[in-house]
């Protein structure tokens, strides 16, 4: 088996794709491969390293365009990757895969993601509006990095946090559009936050709603 899940952060794509790895799947975690490749940016000056999120900041400060655009560039790359790795005949086999996409993964361009659908089930663990508030309030005290892809402006008379709460419902809703274009499975919300719910719980959601597909 082969997954590719997506949604917003903090939909739970990397919740489940560790327990999927502890059931023996090969786990490729998209944060941790773009982190790699900007290590050497993410040095200060005194010898320690900052996180991503701090690395790429809020979308209103001056440098985020050129740090936006730098983080898809790799991200694009980490996606070559990964669908090379899939395609290589030497992989091609009995190994279970789970791809713990980013957030962003949507804007990567139409030909990876219809690749990603070839060669990949792509699970989107979708997030109702309901939660926007809750993730909005998450990013703001627990920045991670995030592609506003021109979604977001600042009018004269806002604070920042004003800007961020006006733009993201425009975020939130033109990203679960193209979720939902991409996705093979939507899995439910409520039923990804069962406590009772293992990783078989979560196999056999996938297999059940893909048949209904």
């Amino acid at each position: 088996m082969r997954l590719s899940l997506i949604g917003m952060a903090g939909s739970g794509k990397s919740y489940w794709s560790r327990k999927l790895s502890r059931q023996g799947f090969t786990r490729f975690c998209c944060d941790d491969m773009i982190a790699d490749k900007l290590a050497l940016e993410l040095k200060r000056p005194d010898g320690k390293t900052m996180s991503v999120s701090e690395w790429m900041g809020f979308p209103y400060e001056p440098h985020y365009a050129e740090r936006e655009s730098r983080y898809l560039a790799y991200e694009i790359e980490v996606m070559n990757e990964i669908l090379e790795y899939l395609k290589h005949p030497d992989n091609i086999g009995e190994e279970n895969i789970v791809i713990d996409t980013t957030g962003s993964v949507i804007y990567a361009g139409h030909k990876i993601l219809i690749e990603l659908q070839r060669l990949t089930t792509v699970v989107h663990l979708k997030t109702p509006p309901e939660v926007q508030d809750q993730l909005l309030k998450a990013y703001i005290s627990k920045p991670h990095p995030m592609l506003w892809q021109n979604t977001f402006n600042k009018k004269p008379h806002e604070s920042k946090k004003q800007a961020l709460i006006r733009c993201y419902p425009r975020l939130f809703s033109s990203r679960q559009k193209l979720y939902e274009r991409y996705a093979d499975v939507t899995l439910d919300y409520s039923a990804l936050r069962n406590k009772e719910w293992g990783a078989k719980d979560f196999l056999r959601a996938v297999e059940m709603t893909s048949k209904g597909n």
